[in-house]
C-alpha cells in the first residue's frame, strides 16, 4: 500500500513538473502533428496509386489512338491507291459502268427494280447503258425498250432517250401489244422537246386512225390547244 502511494505521488509530482515547464503541452502538439503528417502521407499514398491507376489507362488509350491512327492511315493510302487506279466518272453517273461492268441481267434487274419503286433517274440510266452496252443482247425486247422509254421520260431529264427507245419499239415491233402505247410516248417525247412537228403527226394520225383507244384519250387533252398553236 505504502509502494502504491509513492508511486501515485511520483506520478503526480512528475505531471505537475511537465506541466510547469511546459513539456506536457509540447509533447501534445508534436503527437498531433506526428498525426497530421501521418495522416497526410496515407491520402498522399492514395493519390499517388490513383494516378498511376490513371495514367495506365492513359497510356493503353494512347496506344490504342496510336494503333488506329495507324490502321487509318494505312487505309486511306490504300484509298487513293484505288482511286487513283479508278476512272473517274461524272457525278450524275449511276450506273458506273466502267468500274463495275455490270452484266446485261445486272443492268435490266436494277433498271426494271427501280422503275417499279420509281426512281426514275436510275432506272433510266440503267436501262440506257444496258441497251448501249448490250445493243444485240437476247434480253433486249419490246418490253424492255418500252420500259426504258418510259423511265426516261418520267425521268424528265432524258427525252432524247426516250425518244430512241420508243423509236425502236414502233420501227422493230409493229405487231407488238405495246406498238400504240410507243407511239403516245413517243408523241409525249417529242412535245416536251419542243418538236411540235413530230407531235403533231402523231395526234392527227391518232385522231384519224385511233378515235376509240386509251391512247387517244391521253393526246386528245393537249389537241386543242396545240393544234391551234401549231396551225396558227
Amino acid at each position: 500500500m505504502k509502494e502504491f502511494t509513492a508511486i501515485t505521488v511520483l506520478t503526480f509530482i512528475f505531471s505537475y513538473t511537465l506541466g510547469q515547464f511546459g513539456f506536457w503541452s509540447e509533447f501534445k502538439e508534436r503527437a498531433k502533428t506526428v498525426h497530421n503528417y501521418e495522416a497526410r502521407s496515407l491520402e498522399l499514398a492514395k493519390e499517388v496509386r490513383l494516378l498511376k491507376k490513371q495514367n495506365g489507362t492513359l497510356e493503353a488509350t494512347v496506344s490504342k489512338l496510336t494503333l488506329e491512327k495507324e490502321h487509318l492511315g494505312m487505309k486511306l493510302s490504300n484509298k487513293h491507291r484505288t482511286i487513283a487506279s479508278i476512272p473517274r466518272k461524272s457525278a450524275n453517273d449511276l450506273v458506273n459502268f466502267e468500274v463495275f461492268k455490270w452484266s446485261a441481267e445486272k443492268l435490266l434487274g436494277i433498271g426494271e427494280k427501280s422503275l417499279h419503286f420509281k426512281k426514275y433517274e436510275k432506272s433510266a440510266q440503267y436501262y440506257n447503258k444496258l441497251i448501249k452496252a448490250y445493243p444485240k443482247h437476247a434480253l433486249i425486247n419490246d418490253k424492255v425498250l418500252f420500259e426504258a422509254g418510259i423511265a426516261a421520260y418520267e425521268s424528265a431529264e432524258h427525252y432524247g432517250w426516250a425518244v430512241n427507245h420508243f423509236e425502236k419499239v414502233v420501227k422493230t415491233y409493229p405487231s407488238s401489244k405495246l406498238y400504240r402505247g410507243a407511239k403516245l410516248w413517243l408523241a409525249l417525247s417529242h412535245y416536251h422537246q419542243g418538236d411540235m412537228k413530230s407531235f403533231m403527226g402523231t395526234v392527227e394520225e391518232f385522231r384519224s386512225k385511233y378515235r376509240n383507244t386509251k391512247e387517244w384519250k391521253v393526246l386528245s387533252k393537249y389537241y386543242e390547244d396545240i393544234a391551234y398553236k401549231y396551225k396558227k
